[in-house]
C-alpha cells in the first residue's frame, strides 16, 4: 500500500454528481453543506451538497465546481486534501495534477466562487495535504523531486502568497501523507508515510517552522498516515499507523512538549484489530477517536481518557464492499460523520452518537465521472 496509490473503478461514475437514495426530500431542512475534492484529471472539481437534517444530500445548482487547477484522476491517499479558512469564507483545495493550490469562495447558498488571480503554485510536486491556522497555510508536496512542506499566508480577499523562507525540503520516498496545526497554531506535524517518520514543528510568530530537536520522530509503527490533535488539548497528537498487515492496525498517542518533542503517551500504540487504520477524526468534545480502516471497509472507535490513552471501543462495518473508505469528516454539530469512499467514487454518512457509529440509511452519494475523491469539508 504505497501511500494507498489504488486504481479507481469508474463503472459507477455518473454524469454529473447525483445522489444515489431515491433522494432528499426537497422539504428536508438545510442544516449545511459538504464538499469534496474530485481530483479529476485535466480541470479539477469541488463536488457541493446540500446537507438535509435526515443525512441526505442534495446537489448544490452548478456542482461541480471547477478549481483553478488539475487533478490527477487517480487515487491519491492523504488526509486534509480539501480545508476551510480559519473564518469560514474560503475552501482551500490541492490540484495534485498541476502542483497548484485553488482557493474558492463559499457563497451564501453554498456554491463556490472563483477568487481573482487563480491557483498559486504549490511550491513542490503533487500536492497532497493542506494545514490552516488562521493566516497561515501549510502544504504538503508529496512528488519526489519537490517534496517539502511550504508555508504561505492568507489574505482575506483569498489569496495564498508564498512565506518567504518557509520550505522544509524532504528526501525522496518520504511521501508526506498528512500536514496539521494544532488548535493554537504553534504546533504543526506531518507524517511521511513510506519511511515511518514523524515531522514535528514549533511554528515561530512569522509563522516559519522550528523542528523540535528530535525531529524527525521514528513512527510506533509501519506507514504513520492519517494525525489529529486533541480538538480540547492541543498539546496531544494522535497518529494512525496504516501499514502493520492483516488486523495489526495501531494508533499512537504522543504529548506535544512546548518545543513540538513528541513523547509516547501510557501504553501507545493502542491496536485496533483492522487492517490500514488511515484517516483519523476525533469528536468536537475530545472524547472520542474515530480511525477509518481502509482495508477492513470499517471505523473503529476508541475513547480518550484524559490523559490521552485510547480505550478500543469497537468498529463498525461501512456499507458498501470494496468501497475504499478515506478521508472522514464530522459535521459542526458532531453528529454526523462524512467517508469518502474512493474505490465507489462516492460519500457516505454515519450517525454519531457518543463513541456509536450506525450507517444511515440512503445517505450514499455518487461523486461526478472521472472522480477519484480524496478531502471532504462540512460546514
Amino acid at each position: 500500500m504505497k501511500l494507498l496509490r489504488i486504481a479507481i473503478p469508474l463503472a459507477l461514475a455518473l454524469a454529473g454528481a447525483t445522489s444515489a437514495s431515491a433522494g432528499a426530500s426537497p422539504q428536508s431542512d438545510v442544516t449545511g453543506h459538504v464538499y469534496v475534492n474530485d481530483n479529476t484529471a485535466g480541470v479539477n472539481t469541488i463536488s457541493a451538497f446540500d446537507r438535509h437534517a435526515d443525512g441526505t444530500l442534495t446537489p448544490i445548482a452548478g456542482s461541480p465546481f471547477a478549481t483553478d487547477g488539475a487533478g490527477t484522476g487517480k487515487g491519491i491517499g492523504s488526509q486534509g486534501a480539501l480545508q476551510e479558512s480559519s473564518d469560514g469564507r474560503y475552501l482551500l483545495a490541492v490540484d495534485a495534477g498541476s502542483n497548484q493550490v485553488s482557493v474558492l469562495r463559499i457563497l451564501p447558498h453554498g456554491e463556490l466562487a472563483h477568487v481573482g488571480g487563480g491557483a498559486v503554485s504549490s511550491g513542490g510536486n503533487e500536492p497532497v495535504s493542506i494545514a490552516v491556522s488562521g493566516d497561515l497555510v501549510y502544504v504538503a508536496n508529496a512528488g519526489d523531486g519537490a517534496s517539502n512542506y511550504t508555508g504561505f499566508t492568507l489574505n482575506p480577499g483569498g489569496h495564498l502568497r508564498p512565506l518567504a523562507g518557509s520550505t522544509v525540503a524532504l528526501p525522496d520516498g518520504s511521501s508526506p501523507g498528512d500536514v496539521l496545526f494544532n488548535g493554537t497554531g504553534t504546533s504543526l506535524v506531518g507524517v511521511r508515510v513510506n519511511t515511518s517518520l514523524i515531522d514535528s514543528f514549533a511554528v515561530g510568530s512569522d509563522g516559519r517552522l522550528k523542528a523540535a530537536p528530535s525531529s524527525p520522530t521514528a513512527a510506533q509503527g509501519p506507514g504513520p498516515f492519517g494525525s489529529e490533535f486533541r480538538p480540547t488539548d492541543p498539546a496531544q497528537l494522535f497518529v494512525s499507523n496504516a501499514h502493520g498487515g492483516a488486523e495489526a492496525g495501531t494508533v499512537s498517542a504522543f504529548a506535544v512538549s512546548s518545543d513540538a518533542t513528541l513523547t509516547s503517551i501510557g501504553s501507545s500504540p493502542f491496536p485496533d484489530f483492522q487492517t490500514a487504520p488511515c484517516w483519523v477524526e476525533i469528536s468536537h468534545d475530545g472524547n472520542y477517536l474515530f480511525t477509518v480502516n481502509t482495508a477492513s471497509n470499517s471505523v473503529s472507535r476508541y475513547a480518550i481518557a484524559p490523559g490521552g490513552s485510547l480505550e478500543l471501543l469497537g468498529s463498525t462495518p461501512l456499507d458498501k464492499a470494496g468501497a475504499g473508505a478515506e478521508d472522514a469528516r464530522l459535521a459542526p454539530d458532531g453528529n454526523t460523520l462524512w467517508v469518502v469512499e474512493t474505490g465507489a467514487d462516492a460519500l457516505s454518512a454515519l450517525a454519531v452518537q457518543g463513541g456509536a457509529l450506525t450507517a444511515l440509511p440512503g445517505s450514499t452519494t455518487t461523486l461526478p465521472t472521472g472522480a477519484a475523491p480524496f478531502g471532504v469539508v462540512v460546514t
